[in-house]
């Protein structure tokens, strides 16, 4: 092991592409003077985003306050829930692996405001807020992560399993979640549908083999698919630097174009997708997107004194790098709203979190004849099982 270590001091360090990719959550300017009732220009710090093969996406945006109050919002409402279940993990009240998506709501929050709502999202462990935000409940995440009923898979599928019509959950096996993503996509195109599909990955998962299994068919056959990797720069608790020899993901698609972006200004988030958008709906084929980020917590919550940072290191983050703070701070800068109305915003958050903490505690487990229920979806059971009741069939 020491011959290793002293092997790896040695190996020379990669030369960056060029400037690193921005990663405050504030450093967004007005391009003109913000507007209480119609649509305004911001305008994005000039490394916000690189790009390879391609043109970057600009860095002016359009936005609105109700839209971005909205975004303030539903960041606030995520933390507030991934909080609530790091409390009822530590209650022992939730077991098993959790892992949460505490320092990562700008993501999934701009993923959200860049996309319609027939597109598709499939992601990997950290899926909660996916889930809420593609039209799922915050009761149903929680009472799922609870084992109730009240759960959006009924309790029976944990923290990794939760689904909508357009959000194809979190899944278990590291990497499956990118060729599964690329069908998808593949289905989109065969039913001539404008459509992209998200398919997001950590950097964790970045050397799977299956991931460039499904970069290479995506590119054969030009499906409308955004390979998503969030670079959190820790794949459980070993860094990317560790793990990948290029750690530039988003130049890892070969022939296919990549951007990467400020994963920590939901602003910068928004206006990567919606470039991203464009590009595969418009015929272009798939195109890699990093988001470069944090995790303010470990790997899962079974790990919960294993941060992979300092405590001085965590809050500085907080303080300079915060996704929430950071639109904060841009809602009271430009005036559309006072820090008592966002204030008022964080207390409806909370109550909102709290109500569906008591929801789910509330509902009751599952049954045990619910063992052999939701099994498969319903009409597409074997014809041995229709027509009779399921507490009659014998399984052996």
């Amino acid at each position: 092991m020491a011959t290793l270590a002293r092997l790896r001091s040695n190996l020379p360090r990669k030369v960056p592409l060029a400037r690193a990719v921005q990663t405050a959550a504030d450093s967004t300017r007005l391009a003109q003077d913000a507007s209480h009732d119609k649509p305004f220009t911001v305008k994005l710090h000039e490394d916000s985003f690189r790009a390879y093969q391609t043109e970057a996406p600009s860095l002016e945006v359009e936005v609105t306050k109700d839209g971005l109050l909205g975004m303030y919002k539903d960041m606030q409402t995520m933390r507030r829930m991934e909080m609530a279940a790091d409390a009822m993990y530590k209650q022992k009240l939730i077991r098993g692996f959790c892992h949460l998506a505490i320092g990562q709501e700008a993501v999934s929050v701009g993923l959200e405001r860049g996309i319609v709502k027939d597109d598709k999202v499939i992601t990997a462990y950290r899926c909660h807020p996916f889930a809420v935000l593609r039209g799922g409940s915050i009761t149903g995440v929680l009472g799922e992560l609870l084992g109730r009923q009240a759960g959006m898979s009924n309790g029976k599928g944990g923290s990794m399993h939760i689904f909508t019509p357009t959000f194809f959950g979190g899944n278990g096996i590291v990497g499956a979640q990118v060729p599964v993503g690329a069908g998808i996509a593949f289905a989109q195109k065969y039913r001539e549908q404008p459509l992209a599909t998200y398919a997001l990955y950590g950097d964790g998962a970045s050397n799977q083999g299956q991931v460039f299994e499904a970069y290479n068919m995506a590119k054969l056959w030009n499906l409308p698919c955004v390979f998503v990797c969030e670079n959190n720069k820790y794949g459980m608790g070993t860094s990317a630097e560790r793990s990948s020899q290029n750690t530039e993901y988003f130049t890892r698609g070969d022939k296919i174009p990549g951007i990467q972006a400020n994963g920590m200004d939901v602003i910068a988030v928004m206006k990567a997708v919606q470039h991203t958008r464009e590009w595969v709906t418009s015929g272009n084929g798939p195109i890699l997107l990093e988001f470069v980020t944090y995790r303010y917590g470990g790997h899962s919550m079974s790990d919960p004194g294993t941060t992979y940072r300092t405590r001085d290191e965590i809050q500085q983050m907080r303080s300079t790098q915060d996704a929430i703070r950071g639109l904060a701070r841009y809602i009271e800068e430009w005036g559309l709203a006072s820090e008592e109305d966002l204030k008022k915003i964080d207390k409806e958050a909370k109550s909102t979190v709290d109500a569906a903490v008591e929801e789910a505690k509330a509902s009751p487990v599952p049954l045990e004849k619910d063992l052999w229920t939701d099994i498969y979806y319903k009409g597409t059971e074997p014809p041995f099982m229709r027509g009779r009741e399921r507490e009659e069939i014998h399984y052996y």
